[in-house]
């Protein structure tokens, strides 16, 4: 078989192709994922505090129901506790909301649900009920939002 010019030349132009990517395919792939993350995270973030603000909002409401339960039997709220003082209440979980009895009177309690860690960053602040399910937050978001 004899060789040509053309196949030496043709033979050396495709030994001498670069395998890989270039440098600017790669910085387009990185630009494409930075805005990816930069989209994707916010939304990640906001729906873990809102799960956090779930929990917190049913153990509210749980306690609220428990109160009511010794006003039913005591004709009082005077002498009820919370049994559990931290939300998500298991154990061994990191508290994102420490719970909390205010203003307990004979006919008026306020549980109080106050964001701590990284739940502090919630729109919705801290949540609170009352014993008659006003449902109240101290942050900037709407009520609606919140409960």
């Amino acid at each position: 078989m004899k060789r040509t010019l053309a196949t030496l030349q043709t033979g050396r132009a495709q030994s001498r192709r670069p395998a890989g990517f270039t440098l600017v395919e790669l910085m387009i792939v990185v630009a494409i994922v930075a805005i990816l993350a930069a989209l994707a995270y916010p939304a990640y973030t906001g729906h873990v505090l809102k799960a956090r603000r779930a929990q917190a909002k049913a153990d509210l409401v749980e306690y609220a129901q428990l109160a009511e339960r010794w006003h039913t039997v005591n004709n009082t709220y005077q002498g009820f506790s919370l049994p559990v003082t931290q939300s998500p209440r298991e154990p061994g979980a990191t508290a994102r909301y420490a719970l909390a009895l205010d203003n307990v009177t004979a006919t008026t309690f306020t549980i109080v649900a106050t964001a701590q860690g990284d739940q502090a960053e919630d729109r919705c602040g801290n949540l609170s009920i009352t014993h008659t399910g006003a449902k109240a937050r101290t942050g900037t978001a709407p009520l609606s939002e919140c409960w």
